[in-house]
């Protein structure tokens, strides 16, 4: 709807799960009742935004409850059987893809049987992966070489799967839209990561939204390449943060980090490590960042805390780098913490937000304080002596070395200092150092008329159950970097 206003009406949505306390986001159902309140009460938000914000999060909803498996059941009227889902029944979908099964192939049992597969773990319509037919696609374009894979733009001529009609007992699709397609080598001769990968993109980002969408899989013809078909984003966090980082809050910084945090914990969820977070593959979807590239590891460098850096975001920062694995927070205790400064700054009005950055206060409770910082580079090498975290005179003598500070266009270009020019943003020279590879993910932008929105809107809130843990239970489309530039492959201990 062109009267829609998305900036506003995700504020409200973000404030809506940051608002969430203990008891309320141990049931499901409390929560969704929670939050639909709260955008009932909304006094910013018109009639047509609360009917789109309440449409959102009940298809959440029916998410949390497939996913968890619980909540109250009906009888669908179609197979008679018991199903969770109130927009849709889980049971005619699957069985409806099952009865389908005849009528593709991909030449390839293993890719064959992994969609199936994926197909009978199916929780919602609009996150179905497919065997995608080549000749379905339309302007094929090559973008970019994006690590180990290389990365075209196309038209999708059908289009995915938008909802269940029940009336026809059939799936209805979207219809025509861009896709991005990543090229990977032959199956044939590919090693067990290509599968692997594949796996991890079908399986988690049909689950979960918060991990970039892949539509399926095709083949090209001319070589036998097999190709994931995968959504299209505005951009990735590193070109957000050089056009915006001037205007940004820290309200609005912390919603990334739990953007960040949230992806992150589904993906540990599913057993999974992402193994190469870093801010160009971290990409923006109408005002959510989610992830993307499963596949590959990378390097790790820690950067400086800028001043101005709220005091419990730079304990949590702190905690993260500890010299000691055993020390650093899990992805369940960040998400708690993190919680808890979101809850702070949802809570809080722009206007007294704003008074407390200028007068430098930010006091959250329970979080400890720390001053030491760890800033070395993870290295691979024999014979090191015992890892510690560096003392408050080491980093006042190598912080007092002037740095420029700046956000490159090609990620292999960090760590080198240059002076502001076009390519480059200074910023606080002196008090600054190179900037490193600390998020990570893509976001999904169709290019389709936004008054379509409610037959191709996406899960973008991914409801966290337990969203607070007890105490004791410690150019793609505009070219976002996709994977840009060879990652060095480094082994992580599995410790970390």
């Amino acid at each position: 709807m062109s009267d829609i206003r998305n900036d506003v009406l995700y504020a409200v949505l973000n404030k809506s799960y940051a608002l969430i306390d203990n008891d309320t986001g141990r049931d499901t159902h409390k929560t969704y009742e929670f939050r639909k309140q709260i955008i009932l009460d909304d006094k910013s938000l018109t009639e047509n935004e609360k009917f789109e914000a309440i449409k959102i999060i009940t298809k959440t909803y029916d998410l949390n409850k497939l996913i968890f498996d619980e909540g109250a059941k009906r009888i669908c009227e179609n197979c008679n059987q018991e199903c969770l889902a109130t927009l849709f029944c889980e049971h005619c979908v699957r069985n409806y893809l099952k009865e389908s099964f005849s009528n593709w192939t991909s030449g390839n049992d293993v890719i064959d049987n992994l969609i199936r597969e994926c197909q009978m773990k199916v929780i919602t319509p609009e996150m179905i992966p497919e065997w995608i037919p080549y000749n379905n696609l339309r302007n094929i374009e090559y973008l970019t070489k994006g690590g180990f894979s290389e990365i075209y733009e196309a038209t999708w001529i059908d289009g995915y799967f938008i909802e269940w009609d029940s009336k026809k007992q059939r799936l209805v699709r979207f219809g025509s839209h861009e896709v991005v397609l990543k090229r990977l080598e032959n199956v044939e001769n590919a090693n067990q990561s290509w599968l692997e990968e594949a796996r991890s993109h079908l399986t988690i980002s049909n689950k979960y939204s918060v991990v970039v969408q892949c539509y399926g899989i095709t083949q090209d013809p001319s070589n036998g390449d097999y190709m994931l078909v995968m959504n299209v984003y505005d951009t990735d966090l590193r070109k957000y943060l050089q056009q915006n980082h001037n205007q940004l809050t820290w309200k609005e910084k912390v919603q990334i980090a739990v953007d960040i945090i949230n992806a992150l914990e589904k993906i540990h969820d599913e057993n999974a490590i992402h193994r190469d977070l870093h801010s160009g593959n971290i990409l923006l979807n109408q005002g959510r960042f989610d992830i993307s590239d499963l596949g590959f590891c990378g390097s790790a460098d820690r950067p400086n805390i800028v001043p101005g850096t709220p005091l419990e975001y730079k304990n949590l920062m702190v905690q993260c780098w500890d010299a000691d694995p055993s020390k650093r927070p899990d992805i369940f205790t960040l998400r708690r913490k993190m919680g808890e400064v979101n809850l702070f700054y949802q809570s809080k009005s722009n206007e007294s937000l704003f008074q407390l950055e200028e007068n430098n206060n930010f006091k959250i409770e329970n979080y400890a304080s720390s001053s030491k910082l760890f800033t070395s580079k993870l290295h691979q090498f024999d014979n090191l002596p015992e890892p510690r975290n560096a003392t408050e005179d080491e980093l006042e003598a190598f912080y007092s070395k002037p740095y420029d500070f700046y956000i490159p266009d090609n990620i292999d270009d960090f760590g080198k200092s240059i002076n502001q020019d076009d390519n480059g943003i200074l910023i606080n020279k002196g008090d600054s150092k190179n900037l490193s590879k600390v998020f990570n993910e893509l976001q999904i932008s169709s290019k389709a008329d936004v008054q379509n929105n409610y037959y191709r809107e996406e899960i973008m809130e991914q409801q966290i159950k337990n969203v607070y843990t007890d105490d004791d239970e410690d150019e793609v489309h505009n070219n976002p970097n996709l994977h840009s530039g060879e990652q060095d492959e480094l082994e992580l201990p599995d410790n970390i």
